[in-house]
């Protein structure tokens, strides 16, 4: 029993530090070996040619929920993008929203700015949920690319004509573009975007990033299919269906999403209790990927995303073993005595946070603090708690 117990916890051990430290340096390795090559900004004209009529047409798509706040600021932007208007079309379905989002989209479309674009403001009395709206208006589109885009996150002005060139290659078939916070809620928040941008650039280099960042990104209108009612993650099984189908996801860094609304702890926490019912529910229906046939692709959900989901048990489960072993073996004796040291320091930060704490600290607690919100969503997925309807979160 003991000679068991040893192997479990150096097996779930080896599999957190894997995770945490090993995959990224694979990533970075491989990155380095084989650099992926970003598309160059194109210039900025203005104005209408003849050669505007060879880019594909493209719609984007924004479900917004009492988004008053922003969905002034997300208009003029997408008024002010580098494209045709006559190949543009743009969508804002407001969902069944308490606040003045309505009112206020149809007063930004109509000022002058803004009205070249080809823009249709719907306003639905009842909340159906994002994974509903994306359904009925995706479904009805005809355009060859469609972008989907938070209505708090603003688009470098070139983004679509950098995308329409990506897309001149046939293979791809969903486009990220790179995530940036304008007001990050902590530095551990900072540090994790600025590490999941590193790895969806290097898993491109391995035949598709994972998932996209609701932000923003766009994809082939043909290739779209219904989500299921209930879906959580729409950012990732939307673009994984596509990359199942045998199409591949790329980045481009020079895409730029920049996000206006700064999150509270208290929302940081409940986006990823969400999220990580998500990762578990994408396991299930994208189960497939962990087949050698999708290569890369499969070594990146194995490594990426179907060990986050048991991260939390791996994580208990070399904890617990080494405890129950410190008195017997002095391995375990100092694996324990390092555990406890990263969790108590971690601990510290989360309940105090105190300022002057170092960075190191600070990353340790947003790490651990994911993994609890993590552990939460997972058992709340598996208990059926959690529902495709989005809900906005309040701070």
């Amino acid at each position: 029993m003991s000679d068991l117990l040893s192997l479990l916890t150096l097996i779930s051990g080896f599999l957190v530090l894997y995770h945490h430290l090993g995959y990224p340096l694979i990533l970075r390795f491989i990155n380095k070996r084989h650099p992926s090559k970003a598309a160059q900004p194109s210039p900025r004209h203005y104005t209408n040619s003849a050669a505007d009529n060879t880019l594909p047409t493209i719609a984007i798509v924004i479900p917004a929920y009492n988004e008053a706040q922003w969905i002034a600021e997300k208009i003029r932007n997408l008024a002010a993008l580098d494209y045709p208007s006559s190949r543009l079309q743009v969508i804002i379905s407001c969902d069944g929203c308490t606040d003045d989002s309505y009112p206020i989209a149809l007063k930004t479309a109509a000022e002058a700015e803004c009205q070249h674009l080809d823009i249709t403001i719907l306003n639905f009395t009842e909340n159906r949920g994002k994974v509903a709206l994306l359904n009925r208006l995706i479904g009805d589109l005809s355009c060859d690319l469609v972008a989907l885009s938070d209505t708090s996150a603003l688009l470098s002005i070139d983004a679509l004509l950098i995308a329409a060139e990506r897309f001149k290659d046939p293979k791809i078939g969903v486009l990220n573009g790179h995530y940036r916070l304008l007001s990050p809620g902590s530095l551990g928040e900072k540090a994790y975007w600025d590490y999941q941008s590193q790895i969806k650039a290097s898993e491109a280099v391995l035949g598709s990033t994972l998932g996209a960042h609701g932000a923003f990104y766009l994809f082939r209108r043909a290739l779209f299919e219904p989500l299921a009612a209930d879906t959580i993650n729409d950012d990732f099984i939307l673009p994984m269906k596509i990359v199942a189908a045998g199409y591949r996801a790329e980045y481009e860094s020079s895409i730029n999403a920049l996000e206006l609304e700064k999150s509270s702890d208290s929302q940081d926490r409940q986006r990823r209790r969400r999220i990580a019912a998500g990762n578990f529910q994408q396991l299930l229906r994208l189960k497939r990927l962990f087949l050698p046939h999708y290569g890369g692709v499969s070594f990146a959900f194995i490594s990426g995303k179907g060990l986050r989901v048991i991260m939390p048990f791996l994580m208990i489960s070399a904890l617990l073993g080494s405890l129950l072993l410190a008195f017997d073996q002095p391995l375990f004796f100092i694996l324990a005595l390092l555990q406890l040291s990263a969790y108590g320091l971690a601990t510290w930060q989360i309940l105090f946070n105190p300022a002057t704490s170092h960075k190191l600290c600070k990353l340790l607690a947003y790490l651990v603090s994911g993994h609890i919100a993590g552990l939460i969503g997972t058992l709340r997925y598996l208990l059926r708690l959690d529902k495709g309807r989005w809900k906005k979160i309040n701070s």
